[in-house]
């Protein structure tokens, strides 16, 4: 069940929901001091609290599939063909150029504002897929390619924005011991070796490493999952001999990240009082969160829009032919939901429990909402035109499967 997109999705959208309330209840005291309960060993300067540990730590779960999906489909998927992978990649692209320069424009001389110019610039890619399963059934398959396509080549731009712009203090020591850690798993999977009790420590060796370097520790994540084989060897049959070592590490660890490690990151990072109407006006009324919201509701769209059309107008790279503009608009808008990857950078940023990180929460729970329902107006008006098509052709193909006997007759 937790590898269904759709369940993952309910579970983020519940733990959100779940933290919301809980932080504006009167057991918000509660709230507040389980998010900042520390635990952990203070001599690795790991004694940390339970909101980091779900940042830090169980992000890097949710990094480390993301990493897998991204390599398997530079290897072995859609990004490996230049023409067919360069319209999504593009569009990806644009999707993040375009929200940081809206943010920037609408935070212009605010002290300390240019800080947060990565929030409105990733996309959730649990939630967004969740979102397109739930509204798009007779959708073409090609608008979950590009969308899938586009996410995670978001989800690399935005690792890269965390590794190069919100690492504060580097240590190069750790840094390098990182290394060991890393060469030794490596070595290990690429001999196909599954063991969990090699692989694991090795593994949290690495991020305990990376951790103390200053880097951030979801980077070890996609670091261990590049380092993991897509296609079998030959000697175990070759490529054409079933699934590599990195889909299996997917599937074994998919449900833990979609079951787990995001809904528990959800439930610790988005609880922020609202403070009623007063308190929300406030909130929206900051610039930080205004330039958060437009970003992702009107720059997302306009980006990947733009980039797409500049791409098939000006390259030999074409829309897929099963996809319209207001299919490309629909999934633009879809793109919007930040969430996940937008509430950590928002943290990343301001600090937090800060007030500007509550008021970038509020913008980004706002925003993937509003997102959502007009990219579920825009999809659902295209899923319906899609399911007249499906139903001519089905007619048609009944029709035309009668025997001739009965033609006549």
């Amino acid at each position: 069940m937790l590898r269904q997109e759709t369940v993952g999705g309910v579970l983020l959208v519940a733990a959100a929901a779940a933290a919301i309330l809980w932080a504006n209840s009167p057991w918000s005291d509660v709230y507040e001091s389980v998010r900042d309960h520390t635990a952990g060993p203070a001599a690795l300067h790991l004694d940390l609290s339970l909101e980091s540990w779900a940042a830090d730590g169980l992000l890097a779960i949710f990094f480390f599939v993301a990493g897998l999906e991204l390599k398997r489909e530079f290897v072995a998927g859609d990004l490996r063909d230049v023409r067919r992978a360069l319209v999504p990649v593009l569009a990806a692209v644009g999707g993040v150029v375009v929200p940081a320069l809206i943010y920037l424009a609408l935070t212009l001389g605010e002290p300390g504002a240019a800080r947060g110019w990565a929030i409105p610039t990733a996309t959730d890619i649990a939630f967004a897929l969740a979102v397109l399963a739930v509204i798009g059934r007779f959708l073409p398959t090609a608008l979950r390619t590009f969308l899938l396509t586009l996410a995670v080549v978001d989800d690399l731009i935005a690792i890269v924005i965390i590794a190069l712009f919100y690492t504060a203090h580097l240590s190069v020591l750790p840094l390098l011991g990182a290394l060991v850690p890393l060469g030794l798993f490596a070595v290990l999977v690429q001999r196909r070796v599954r063991s969990w009790w090699l692989l694991l420590p090795l593994a949290a060796a690495t991020w305990t490493l990376v951790h103390a370097s200053g880097v951030h520790a979801t980077v070890a994540g996609v670091l261990l999952a590049f380092t993991v084989p897509v296609l079998r060897g030959h000697r175990a049959g070759g490529p054409d001999a079933g699934p590599g070592l990195a889909e299996h590490f997917e599937h074994r660890f998919r449900p833990l990240s979609a079951g787990v490690a995001v809904p528990v990151f959800a439930l610790l990072a988005a609880g922020v009082p609202l403070g009623g109407l007063d308190g929300l006006a406030s909130a929206l009324g900051d610039p930080v969160a205004v330039g958060v919201l437009a970003g992702l509701v009107i720059g997302k769209p306009v980006g990947i829009m733009a980039a797409t059309w500049l791409v098939s107008r000006f390259t030999h790279a074409d829309l897929d032919e099963e996809l319209a503009w207001l299919d490309v608009l629909g999934l633009g808008l879809l793109a919007g939901i930040g969430f996940t990857v937008s509430l950590l950078i928002g943290e990343l940023s301001f600090g937090g429990g800060s007030a500007t990180d509550d008021h970038v929460k509020i913008a980004v729970l706002g925003a993937s909402l509003t997102a959502t329902a007009l990219a579920t107006v825009v999809l659902r008006l295209r899923n319906r035109a899609y399911r007249r098509i499906h139903k001519v052709e089905t007619l048609d193909l009944d029709h035309d499967g009668v025997p001739d006997v009965y033609q006549e007759r």
